[in-house]
């Protein structure tokens, strides 16, 4: 067997040990055994809160196991083969099974890295708040490029997308957006995209073609679930009701229903217009309190949130990450170092080499400046 496949192996099975230490591989099937036991109580249903929260953690042991056992199958079926190969001469089969565990590597180490995602709030749902810098129709345009890109990437990794609101630019694009983004892991993976993101190209915008250089800020922060408890003073807060109005298609929204909650103390300000008055106060209530959330987080884990603990000026001192379409084609983060000329791509919502990036920069414990300089 040659010394590299028997290293695609090797980090293979590192990878299977890391995936077996973080599922609790001993009594994973035990814990299942439960689960389901309880699910066939007839009497689960009886509380919608708990039973949802049971089904979902459920789900998340079940998928957790069955991605350990799938790439434990895929190596042991690959090595036979290869193993098969070289004793009959079948150069064919080797070659195909070789291919095959190179894949599994990538696989295999993309598992291992969603793994670590067991911050105290990865596993939540999240918001994610996108506001246009200065710059006028440039920067509106560009925050709604950015608005498609994270649709496109949580939709292909199956998580449901809610728009919370919406302001329209006043020629194109949008002001700012507000999403809600709901699946296992969603926050833990987009806490990366906090910062500000540049973005570098000849403008449709511009008669003279001449090169823009645009910003558009990013915020993360993750919805706060029923086991956490945030308690918000009601004297502390200002409500406002207020006429919201789109631009035009599907996001049309003409009604007297916006709310705006204000947190005095912190000067935090959430909106929620695309739904009822009731609603909207609901959602932005919920926004809130995920949003001062988050600020503890950051105070706890500073180090590690260093690139969450002020949204700052949507300029060039706050960026994290640079995307270059004209005079080259090029995405690159300055956190990671992490950069691909597949542009087009990124921007279609293949976020997921970025992201991983910046997630094992974090749990290395490496500072950005450190990750900078190994750059």
């Amino acid at each position: 067997m040659r010394a590299e496949t028997q290293s695609h192996i090797e980090k293979v099975q590192k990878s299977l040990d890391l995936l077996g230490q973080r599922l609790g591989l001993e009594t994973a099937q035990h814990r299942l055994e439960e689960f389901n036991a309880r699910v066939e109580d007839p009497d689960l249903w009886n509380d919608q809160a708990a039973a949802q929260k049971l089904m979902r953690d459920r789900q998340v042991l079940v998928d957790k196991i069955g991605t350990y056992e799938a790439i434990k199958g895929a190596l042991e079926d690959n090595t036979g083969l290869i193993e098969m190969g070289e004793e009959e001469g079948d150069t064919e089969v080797v070659a195909e099974a070789e291919a095959a565990l190179a894949a599994l590597v990538e696989d295999a180490a993309a598992k291992e890295l969603e793994a670590l995602l067991d911050g105290e709030a990865d596993a939540n749902d999240t918001f994610l708040e996108i506001n246009a810098g200065a710059g006028g129709t440039e920067s509106c345009d560009w925050a709604s490029m950015l608005a498609r890109m994270y649709v496109r990437w949580a939709e292909k990794r199956g998580y449901e997308v809610e728009l919370q609101s919406t302001t329209a630019g006043e020629e194109a694009g949008i002001r700012s957006a507000v999403y809600k983004v709901s699946g296992h892991n969603a926050y833990g993976w987009l806490k990366s995209e906090s910062g500000v993101h540049r973005l570098v190209r000849i403008s449709p915008y511009d008669s003279a073609a001449r090169r823009h250089t645009s910003f558009t800020s990013v915020w993360v922060y993750p919805v706060v679930d029923d086991n956490i408890e945030i308690e918000v003073n009601p004297s502390e807060i200002r409500l406002d009701t207020y006429r919201s109005s789109g631009a035009g298609g599907q996001h049309v929204n003409t009604t007297d229903s916006a709310v705006r909650i204000t947190h005095i103390p912190t000067g935090i300000v959430v909106t929620s217009s695309e739904k009822s008055q009731h609603q909207n106060r609901d959602i932005a209530m919920k926004a809130l309190k995920s949003r001062l959330y988050q600020m503890e987080l950051d105070r706890r884990n500073a180090a590690i949130n260093e690139a969450h603990e002020s949204k700052g000026d949507a300029g060039w001192g706050n960026q994290i990450r640079s995307y270059v379409l004209q005079p080259y084609q090029m995405v690159k983060d300055l956190r990671t170092g992490f950069e691909t000329s597949d542009t087009s791509g990124v921007l279609d919502g293949d976020l997921d080499g970025l992201m991983a990036a910046t997630l094992a920069m974090d749990v290395s414990g490496k500072s950005r400046a450190e990750a900078q300089a190994e750059g």
